[in-house]
This record gives C-alpha cells, sequence and structure tokens, in this order.
C-alpha cells in the first residue's frame, strides 16, 4: 500500500497561533480520493529541524506533501532544506522568474528583490505552477520519495492540490483503490458500551470499525474496500440493528438528518429557549430548506420564572411549550427549561400531545458544552417524534429524573 504523508512547516502551525486546517483538508480529500495518509507531522522553522524531517520521511515514505515555507521571507526555509536533504544545488528557475516580474508589472509595482528566492528551487525540480500567488510548488524526489512542495496559503495550497497534485498522483498510482468510510453517529451512549455491542462482530477481511468521541457524539466508523456497496450496505444495517437505540444519522450529520426530517414532514416548529441561548433555533435554521418551517422563537433569560408552578421545572416547561405552540400556531413546539443545578428540563408539543422530561448531567461541562448537549437532547426528542421513535431514550451520560406524556385528549380536557 502506498504511504502518503503530510509534512506542515512554520512556527505559527507548530505553536498553535494558526489551526492547521490544510491538513485536515488534505486528509479528507485523499482519503476520498483512495490516497489515505499513513502519517502527519509538523516542524518549524529551524533549517536543521526542517532537514532532519524530510530525511526520515524519504526514508519512511512513498509520498510526502509538504506545506509551507515558500514565501519571500528568511524564515522560509523549505526550498533551501530540500536541496540539503537532496543533496542537490539550489538553481534559479527563470520560467518562474519571469512569471513573478510579470505578476508585479500587472499590478504596476517594482517586484521586491526577496521575491526572486522564490525562484530558486532544488535542482532536478519540476514546477507545481500557482496561478494566484508568488510561490510556486515544485516536485522533487529524494531517497525515491516524492515530495510535493506546496504554499501554505489554503487558496493557493487548495487550488494546487485539486488541480495537479491530485491528478498526477492518479496519473503514476492509477491502481490505488482506497478505502471507503461509513459513518454512524450516536448520541447519549459510550465508547465501551458501543464497544461491547460490536466488538463480537466478525467483519469480512478488508474491513474494520473505529471510533471518534467528540461533545456529544461518539461516531462508529466502519472502513472497507472502495466500491465494495452491497457488502457495505449489509454491514451497516447489521451494525445499526445493534446501537440502533443510539444511532441519530448515518452518513450525514444529525443536524442534517433532522433538516431533512423537518423538509419531509413539513411541520412548522416555534422554539422558547432558556438554557440553549438561541443555539436549538441556530441548530434548526442551518439549513436554508428547513428554515421555511422555522416559526417564532424566543430566548429567556435564566432567571425568568416560567409557567404557574416556578418549583417544578418540567410542570413549567410544559406550560411554556404548549403556550408557544398555541401562541405561535405551529405544529411543534420545541422548549429547553433553565439549568438549576445540574439539571434540566425539555418539553415538546405536539398535536398529538406533549412529552417532557427532566435530566440532570452525570458529569461537570463547561458551560458551552452544556449548551450543546441541551440542544442536542432538544433536537434529538423533535428527531425522534418526526421518525415515530419512542421520545425517551436511556442517556448514559445523563440520569433521567422525570418524564411524562399527556395526549391531546388530556390537554382538551383541562
Amino acid at each position: 500500500m502506498l504511504k502518503i504523508a503530510m509534512l506542515s512547516t512554520g512556527e505559527e502551525v507548530l505553536h498553535g497561533d494558526i489551526v492547521d486546517t490544510n491538513a485536515a483538508w488534505l486528509s479528507q480529500l485523499f482519503f476520498e480520493n483512495g490516497f489515505s495518509l499513513s502519517k502527519r507531522s509538523t516542524v518549524g522553522d529551524e533549517k536543521s529541524s526542517l532537514v532532519e524531517e524530510l530525511m526520515m520521511l524519504s526514508f519512511n515514505s512513498d509520498v510526502v506533501i509538504v506545506n509551507g515555507g515558500l514565501g519571500p521571507t528568511t524564515d522560509d526555509l523549505s526550498a533551501e532544506a530540500a536541496a540539503l536533504a537532496g543533496e542537490v544545488e539550489l538553481v534559479e528557475y527563470p520560467e518562474w522568474t519571469e512569471k513573478l516580474e510579470a505578476f508585479f508589472a500587472a499590478r504596476s509595482v517594482k517586484m521586491p528583490e526577496s521575491n526572486r528566492k522564490q525562484a530558486m528551487l532544488p535542482q532536478g525540480s519540476v514546477i507545481i505552477d500557482n496561478p494566484i500567488g508568488t510561490a510556486c510548488g515544485f516536485k522533487v524526489t529524494i531517497n525515491q520519495c516524492d515530495f510535493y512542495f506546496t504554499p501554505g496559503v489554503p487558496s493557493e495550497f487548495k487550488l494546487m492540490v485539486e488541480s495537479q497534485i491530485l491528478p498526477d498522483l492518479k496519473k503514476h498510482h492509477p491502481n490505488q483503490t482506497g478505502m471507503d468510510c461509513s459513518k454512524l453517529h450516536t448520541f447519549g451512549t459510550s465508547e465501551s458500551a458501543l464497544s461491547d455491542k460490536l466488538d463480537k462482530l466478525e467483519l469480512p477481511e478488508g474491513y474494520f470499525l473505529g471510533y471518534r468521541s467528540y461533545i456529544p457524539y461518539i461516531e462508529v466508523k466502519l472502513f472497507g474496500p472502495k466500491g465494495d456497496m452491497e457488502r457495505r450496505v449489509k454491514l451497516l444495517q447489521l451494525i445499526f440493528k445493534l446501537i440502533e437505540e443510539h444511532v441519530v444519522s448515518v452518513d450525514e450529520s444529525m443536524q442534517q438528518h433532522v433538516a431533512h426530517l423537518v423538509i419531509e414532514k413539513k411541520q412548522s416548529i416555534s422554539t422558547a429557549e432558556q438554557s440553549t441561548q438561541g443555539q436549538l433555533s441556530s441548530w434548526l435554521h442551518a439549513n436554508e430548506d428547513a428554515a421555511e418551517y422555522c416559526g417564532h422563537g424566543w430566548v429567556l433569560g435564566s432567571r425568568l420564572d416560567v409557567g404557574q408552578n416556578e418549583h417544578d421545572a418540567l410542570a413549567a416547561a410544559f406550560a411554556l411549550a404548549g403556550a408557544t405552540k398555541d401562541k405561535c400556531g405551529t405544529d411543534i413546539s420545541i422548549v429547553t427549561g433553565r439549568v438549576k443545578e445540574k439539571s434540566f428540563s425539555v418539553a415538546i408539543a405536539t398535536k398529538e400531545g406533549e412529552w417532557g422530561q427532566t435530566l440532570s448531567f452525570n458529569r461537570t461541562y463547561s458551560n458551552q458544552d452544556r449548551v450543546l448537549v441541551i440542544t442536542t437532547v432538544a433536537a434529538d426528542m423533535l428527531r425522534r417524534y418526526l421518525s415515530s421513535k419512542p421520545v425517551f431514550p436511556h442517556y448514559s451520560s445523563l440520569t433521567r429524573e422525570k418524564e411524562m406524556f399527556v395526549p391531546q385528549s388530556a390537554l382538551m380536557a383541562k
């Protein structure tokens, strides 16, 4: 299998001054095209460290994408380091010097002398054109490993990768088929609980499972040979049955899935939020088509008492849900009540009746994460209602203190 690595350069990347979005983007693009990365590394602007990393990668990889360090300043050392690692001279490429001069002339600006450095490349390099910037990329072989050097500016980097580097890889490695990855997003469970259910599966050769945990989701990822669609679907169905209670979407985010349900069911929705600070409304409005079904949305202060009984949080949430639905004239209303100590209440009012629950956190969250979890609980209630699924599942990260369903017939009798 082709071993592909990416090296990101620059002190600002190494020390976290900027987030390395180029690396994440490249990893995804290459995986989708059958060229999965086997390694990613980062090094600063020290020449010796850069040369050392290039040498190490050349002995352990077939292809390396180097990002950054091609600018005109003294800390841009990628070309010089590549020449040292490959034991060749830096030579001027007149065709790039001419392009630089034309670039500045077109802007009626005299080219700074420092930009000439960008035309100095390791001997034997092949230029990778940069149509929108002054830093040309280049391809050079070091110890039988092909290196593609690229500028760090995201727009320049992405254009060069998509239009030149990826096609070049496909040309020289036509048999690289790669893998596909299907994702089941789960909410309200743990990695260990998922593992207990799925580890007993005997997957066909070439297939394996992976997990990714981030608040508030855990992704179950099924990796397998590219193009093996029939078998992949059967395996996904088997996995889904084992963990169905907590699966909130498959091969799309939960937010996208709920948006599709809203569009399909064509039911209007209003919101009233105390604990989610408008995040639930923003979540529902993210899809332009689904947003057409969103009615009024209120964000209420956390100290505001709502309903007739401020001492019963669930009763207050029920009262607010019913009032919101009636006042807005929508098919559905969703309410997130305020947080008291570690507890919060969420309610949803529909034409069939009202569902409400009071939950408490089993761990300490930051305010941002707490808002995210409560928003997801509310969205999960909406998802379950629209999908005709039980509204009250078991959440391992939350304890349910109360739950109640009030049918429409009981509400009408009041």
